[in-house]
Formats: structure tokens, sequence, C-alpha cells
């Protein structure tokens, strides 16, 4: 067992969980091409920033919703294969719809503008919102306990790959060809992804509390681990707060195009090389695990992300952007490793279907929340560079402000 613990591939020997993240890498790969697409695509539609940041309202808000009104607590008490087929197979339907708008765009798009894809886009974020606290649950079925930080390492080095990939294959397909084509291959990428997923082996859910419980405790048991859990609180709001005001992403059709004076493809890149560096970083904890410190490193990562926003906002060389982005997601890789491994060994198997959907309501939807920040912030500023270093301003007083708060921590030494 000793030698299996210290193979940091064993859970690639696994069947089912091979089966779980290859089908999950080919979902996120196809979303990463989704991303890049339609933000061009309502770039190209309207050149209006809010109107780009509203993507991220359009999937937040449904994503926020179920898991507030119980994603989590179905993830505990519904088998988790069968969630995760029903939300894959949405997302290959939305995926479907927003080809079918490109075939004939003066049906749809010509009449209505930008709405079929904000509501093809809010039903997806329905779909993420069950599917998220599902995903979380199901893989550590998948493996024995002492594979988990192994599990998580190479579960995120295979979806942070799909974040490089697909950026760029988006980039390149549109480019090159035209969206038709780009919506082509998100919908592929899905239906194999869907195909993969069902292979694996159905798993029994963990038994339940033996403690009696109210319908209302019971949804709200995951907000009572999290807030009652100091380790897990401030790792989670430290990331909130960096990913809500640090992120550059949302902003990068008008950094590519207006600043840089990239393309399509300039894009691609610029979206993928976050993933580049947090892949790169994945490796080498996959290798070199954290022994120490873990909770100083959290710091040190996440101020890094804040710092490399800052210098992205304010750089106007192509090259040295692609630099400070990767430099960000090997930050921003370090700090979801650690926040992690943390979720899947502080929290017990009969509630990680809910503590994940409360992660997901503050870290997931976090991300499309920043989407609406950065817009709204570039409207009220006068602009992307203003908004950008004005997040990534806020992200070093929360670093600061959470380091001296919480002491738990801060002293945090190892993972498990």
């Amino acid at each position: 067992m000793t030698e299996i613990k210290n193979d940091p591939y064993a859970p690639l020997r696994i069947p089912d969980f091979s089966l779980f993240i290859s089908a999950r890498f080919l979902v996120t790969l196809a979303i990463q091409i989704q991303g890049t697409v339609v933000a061009w695509q309502l770039y190209e539609i309207t050149k209006d920033p809010w109107a780009v940041g509203l993507i991220g309202a359009a999937e937040v808000i449904p994503s926020i919703t179920v898991s507030l009104l119980g994603a989590g607590h179905i993830a505990d008490v519904v088998e988790r294969k069968k969630i995760i087929l029903a939300c894959l197979t949405t997302l290959l339907l939305c995926s479907a719809l927003l080809l079918s708008f490109t075939v004939k765009p003066e049906a749809t798009i010509g009449v209505y503008g930008a709405m079929p894809i904000y509501a093809v886009i809010f039903l997806s974020g329905i779909a993420r919102g069950f599917l998220t606290p599902a995903l979380f649950a199901f893989m550590p079925q998948l493996v024995s306990r002492e594979l988990y930080r192994s599990a998580v390492t190479l579960n995120s080095t295979l979806w942070q790959i799909g974040s490089i990939i697909g950026p760029v294959i988006g980039g390149l397909i549109y480019g090159f060809y035209d969206v038709t084509a780009a919506y082509i291959a998100d919908t592929v990428l899905v239906l194999a992804g869907v195909l993969l997923a069902l292979n694996v082996t159905r798993k029994p859910l963990p038994p339940p509390s033996h403690k009696e419980e109210s319908i209302f405790d019971k949804l709200s048991a995951g907000l009572r681990f999290v807030f009652n859990n100091k380790i897990v609180l401030s790792a989670i709001s430290l990331d909130l707060f960096a990913v809500l005001f640090g992120g550059a992403v949302a902003m990068l059709p008008f950094f590519a195009n207006e600043i840089l004076h990239a393309d399509k493809i300039g894009l691609g890149f610029l979206r993928a090389a976050p993933g580049v560096g947090a892949v790169m970083i994945a490796f080498y904890l996959l290798h070199f695990p954290l022994k120490k410190n873990a909770g100083k490193i959290l710091f040190l990562a996440v101020g890094g992300f804040g710092l490399c926003m800052i210098g992205f906002a304010l750089s106007t060389s192509f090259w040295l952007s692609l630099f400070i982005l990767a430099l960000s997601g090997a930050f921003d890789g370090i700090s979801v490793l650690i926040r992690g491994t943390l979720l899947q060994t502080l929290t017990p198997e009969n509630m990680k279907g809910r503590v994940s959907a409360v992660n997901n309501i503050f870290i997931g939807s976090s991300n499309e929340l920043g989407q609406v920040e950065s817009g709204a912030a570039a409207k009220l500023m006068g602009g992307v560079v203003r908004s950008v270093v004005f997040g990534g301003c806020v992200t070093l007083v929360v670093v600061a402000f959470t380091a001296w708060k919480s002491k738990t921590l801060r002293n945090l030494q190892k993972l498990d």
C-alpha cells in the first residue's frame, strides 16, 4: 500500500478513474472552446465590455440558484453517475443549440441579437450547477482515501490541460474556418465525453448520517460545515475574492484586440496561457508534493496572482502579457490544489455534495461573477486596464487581511 501511495500515477491504473477524468477532460476542452468562441462572437456583435461581462451573469445566476436550492443535497442522496449523465446531456443540447444559431443566424441572432446566446448559457449554468457537486462527490468514490491527493492533482492537471488546449483550438478553428466549425468541435467533444461517462461503473451512495435531520438541516449542512471549519472557510474566502476581483480573462477580447493588437488566434493563446502555468506547477507538485508551510504558501500564491493581474493590465507587449498570464496560472494552480485537497480530506463522504455546492457558490460562481465585475468596472472606470489594476489591488488587500485574521490557515503545515 505504501508503494501505491507514493506513486503519483497510481489513480490512473484504476479504469473507472481513468474513464472519469478522460470524460471530464473532453467536456472541459469543449467548454473552453465554447467560452472562447462565445466571448469573441459577442464582442463582434456588440463591441461592448458590459455585454461580454454579462456572459458570466447568464451562467452564475442559475448556477448559484440551483446550488442554494439543493444541488449539493441531491448529489448526496441521488446516484451521482445519474446526475452527471443528465447534466452532460444538457450541456450537449446547449452546444447543439449554439451550433444551430450559426447555421441560420438571420433567424435567431439577426432577429434577437445576443439574447439566444445568453439563454443557452443560462441553461448550461443550470446544468453546471448540478454537475459540479456531483463530480466532486463522485471522484473520491473511484479511488481509495490514500490516493486522494494524487487523484486531486491529476484531475486538476487534466482540467488545466483542457483549459490550455481548448482556447487555442477554439481560436484556431474560429480564425482559420468560422464560428460554425468551432461549435461543431464543441458539440462533438461533449458527445465523446458523454459516451466515456456512460462506461464508468455505478457506485452506491455513502451511508447517510444516523442523526435525524429536517430537510432544512440537510440542505444547510454544507454551509454549517464550511462556516464551522476555520481552515476551509478561510481558504474558500481567500480564493473567492481573488477570483472575483483579480481575474482578467473576461476582458481578454478587449486586451487582445485593442491593446495587444492580436487576432482570434492570439486570443486563444492568451486564454490558454494561465493553463500552461497551472499544468507546469501541477506536474511539479505531483512529483514533489507540499510537505510543510501549506498555509503560508497559499497566501503567497494568491498574492502572486494579484500582482500578475496588475502586471498584465499594464503590459503592452503580447509576449510579456503571455508570460505574465502563464505565471498567474502557476500561482492559481497552487491555490486550487491546496483548496481542493483540503476539501476532499476534511469533508465527510456523505456531505461531499453539499460542501461542494457551497464551494461552487463561493468559488465556481465567482469566475462568472468576476466576469460581471470586470465588465461593470471597465464601464465605470473608463477602460479595461483600470478595472484589472483595481481588481489586482483588491486581491492584495484581501490576502493581507485574511493572513492577519486567519492564524489557523496561516500556520497550516500539511494538507493531509
